[in-house]
């Protein structure tokens, strides 16, 4: 796996598209002070995800678009693509070539792309963090920065050894996994006190449905009776009206 080609729009001094192409082996930029050979540097950290200003020698993320001289205006956005060569499937994807690119607005927002495709800076982290290439950008050694790693404190140092190892990624997805895991208990927490809370509110409820349904029997066994008694009325009724037509048959007759 090597780099293939870095292009550069507006980005820092590189107002125009610029190619850079590279092959296999030691590629030497050279030129005069202030010709731009940091900035591609920078160019390459910054597409690779670098995220704090000063890693690119900015004092804000945005003063890497072309800011303008007098003879031509500023950009809206940086960008920077880069191409590498994986015929030796180092990075775990079927294309022979991946091209990463990073752009950035003015506004402050900001883009990610693996071959075109719109993607997330974690999954271009994952990804190159798999060859050994990842957030921490050991991969690119700075004027003085060895002996900054000399004298780190020994959990930094511990973080660059664990990423060119290609242990790193793993802590990384451990330490997500924990956070989801501590996000779901938190919510299964959340769930159980708005359960209970929904039970202490169904108790009075269940009384109320039970005093509903011992009513509705009640009433149900009220008109009951009162069937009953009134149909036990009509019939004393009927009985009493046919003693009274014989009784008056009788008299009738004995006259």
């Amino acid at each position: 796996m090597f780099l293939k080609s870095l292009t550069m729009k507006g980005f820092k001094s590189f107002a125009d598209p610029t190619v850079l192409e590279f092959e296999p082996g030691v590629t030497v930029v050279v030129g005069p002070n202030g010709s731009g050979k940091s900035n591609v540097v920078d160019a390459v950290a910054w597409v690779l995800g670098a995220q704090g200003p000063s890693t690119v020698r900015s004092g804000k993320m945005e003063d890497v678009v072309f800011a303008g001289t007098p003879d031509r205006p500023a950009l809206g956005r940086a960008e920077v693509s880069l191409v590498i060569d994986n015929s030796s499937g180092a990075l775990p994807i079927e294309f022979t070539e991946v091209t990463v690119t990073r752009t950035l607005y003015r506004s402050g927002d900001s883009e990610y792309s693996l071959n075109g495709v719109p993607c997330r800076l974690l999954d271009i982290q994952e990804l190159l963090s798999d060859a050994g290439v990842g957030r921490q950008q050991h991969v690119i050694v700075a004027q003085g920065q060895i002996d900054q790693v000399l004298n780190s404190r020994p959990e930094d140092r511990r973080a660059i050894v664990e990423e060119a190892a290609g242990i790193l990624k793993y802590r990384r997805r451990k330490e997500r996994a924990e956070r989801r895991l501590a996000a779901t208990e938190a919510n299964m927490t959340r769930l159980q006190d708005l359960q209970k809370e929904v039970r202490r509110q169904l108790r009075p409820l269940e009384k109320q449905a039970d005093a509903a349904k011992r009513h509705g029997s009640v009433a149900e066994e009220l008109r009951s009776i009162r069937l009953y008694l009134t149909g036990k009325e009509i019939r004393t009724l009927e009985t009493a009206q046919a003693a009274a037509k014989e009784q008056t048959l009788e008299t009738n007759a004995e006259q």
